[in-house]
C-alpha cells in the first residue's frame, strides 16, 4: 500500500476520468477493516482511548498527556483551534501536583518556546499571539514535556482580512459583511506550502480543505475550518468502515476509500461554482463533499451513497450536537456522484 498522498493523486487522477473506467486506480486509504462473520448491520465500534491509559504517565518525564476528550466526540480530531492570546480548553491529565507545573507553547517543527511560561490552570491555556502551529509543552522544574497532539491552530482573526484579501490571497465578500450579519468564521488557519500534509484528524489532512481556485502559487493560504465538521467526517467514516468490516468475506481486509472533492471554499471562489449555495457552508469551514467508496467494491454508486447517507443519519442521532445538511449528488451531470456532509446546526436534506 502506498502512501497517503500518492493514493490522495490515484483518486484525482480517477475523479477525471469517465465514469466507466471505474476505479482501477482508486484513491485514500480511508478505513481498513478485517473482515468479521455474523452480523450485517450498522454497529457502534468501541471507541479505543487516543492516548496510553494515564497509569502510563506517572513514569516518564513530567507525566503528562491530553485526555482522550481533547480528541472530539469521535476522539479522532488532531486539532484545536484558538484566536490569537485567546483563551482555549485543552483537557489534559498530570502525575502528581499540577499546582507546581508551568506551560509554554512551542512551533510546530521547533523545540524552543514561543511564549513565556505560565501556571497550569485546570484546562484552561492561553494561546500565543502569534498565528501559526503550535504544541503544548508542561514544565515541572527542569523538566520539560512537549505533548505531541493534538496540535494547536491558532487562527488569524477574520478582521485582518482587508479589501477581500489576507497576504495577498484572495478571500472575498461574505454575504454576511455586505447584510452586516456576524455568520461568517472567526479567523483562518494560515497554511504555508509545507503544512498541507499537517493530519487534523485521523484520516483527513490540512490539505484536504485547501480552496482549489487560481491561486495555486500563492502562499500562504488561508483556510476557514471547523472541528465539528472534522468530527462528524471520522465518525461516518467509523460507521461506513465497521459496515465494510462486517459485510467482507471472512479473513480478507476490505479497504474503504475516499476523496475530498471540496472542504473550504473562498466566497471569491464560490461565486463561480455551477449551481453553488449563495452562502454556501464550505464558506464558513463546516462542510464538504466527499466521494465514498463505502462498500469497498472499487466504484463509487448510489449504493454507495445510500450507505454514505445511512451513517450520516445514525451519527446524528447518536450525536445531535452535529446535525447537519446532507445532500446526495447522483446525477449525471457529475463524473462520479459523491456526498456533500456539514455540521450547520440544524437537518437539511436535498438532491443534485
Amino acid at each position: 500500500m502506498g502512501t497517503r498522498e500518492t493514493l490522495n493523486s490515484r483518486m484525482a487522477a480517477f475523479l477525471r476520468q469517465p465514469r466507466s473506467q471505474g476505479w482501477r486506480n482508486r484513491g485514500a486509504v480511508s478505513v481498513a477493516a478485517i473482515a468479521a462473520i455474523g452480523a450485517t448491520q450498522f454497529m457502534g465500534p468501541p471507541r479505543p482511548a487516543a492516548l496510553a491509559p494515564f497509569a502510563a504517565l506517572a513514569g516518564r518525564g513530567v507525566g503528562a498527556g491530553a485526555t482522550a476528550n481533547a480528541f472530539g466526540v469521535s476522539q479522532e480530531v488532531r486539532l484545536r483551534f484558538a484566536l490569537p492570546s485567546g483563551e482555549l480548553e485543552f483537557p489534559l491529565e498530570v502525575a502528581g501536583d499540577p499546582s507546581a507545573l508551568t506551560y509554554e507553547w512551542v512551533r510546530l517543527g521547533d523545540s524552543t518556546s514561543a511564549d513565556f511560561a505560565r501556571p497550569v490552570n485546570g484546562s484552561s491555556f492561553i494561546a500565543p499571539p502569534a498565528p501559526g502551529f503550535y504544541h503544548l509543552a508542561i514544565v515541572r522544574g527542569v523538566v520539560r514535556e512537549i505533548i505531541p497532539e493534538p496540535t494547536l491552530a491558532v487562527m488569524v482573526p477574520f478582521e485582518q482580512k482587508v479589501a477581500g484579501k489576507l497576504n495577498g490571497y484572495r478571500i472575498g465578500t461574505y454575504l454576511a459583511e455586505r447584510l452586516g450579519h456576524r455568520e461568517h468564521p472567526e479567523g483562518f488557519i494560515q497554511v504555508r506550502a509545507e503544512d498541507s500534509t499537517l493530519m487534523v484528524s485521523t484520516h483527513l489532512k490540512l490539505g484536504d480543505f485547501l480552496t482549489r481556485d487560481g491561486q495555486s502559487e500563492v502562499w500562504p493560504k488561508y483556510v476557514a475550518l471547523n472541528p465539528r465538521l472534522l468530527d462528524k467526517l471520522e465518525l461516518v467514516l467509523a460507521k461506513v468502515g465497521q459496515h465494510a468490516h462486517l459485510a467482507a468475506t471472512a479473513g480478507v481486509e476490505r479497504e474503504v476509500a475516499f476523496d475530498v472533492h471540496s472542504g473550504f471554499r473562498t466566497p471569491a471562489h464560490n461565486n463561480g461554482v455551477w449551481r453553488a449555495a449563495l452562502d454556501s457552508r464550505h464558506e464558513q469551514g463546516d462542510a464538504a463533499d466527499v466521494a465514498i467508496d463505502a462498500d469497498g467494491d472499487g466504484q463509487v454508486t448510489l449504493k454507495d451513497e445510500r450507505l454514505v447517507e445511512r451513517a450520516v443519519e445514525q451519527v446524528e442521532e447518536e450525536h445531535p450536537d452535529l446535525v447537519g445538511g446532507l445532500g446526495l449528488y447522483t446525477s449525471k451531470n457529475y463524473h462520479t456522484p459523491y456526498v456533500h456532509i456539514d455540521a450547520r446546526g440544524k437537518r437539511s436534506r436535498w438532491t443534485g
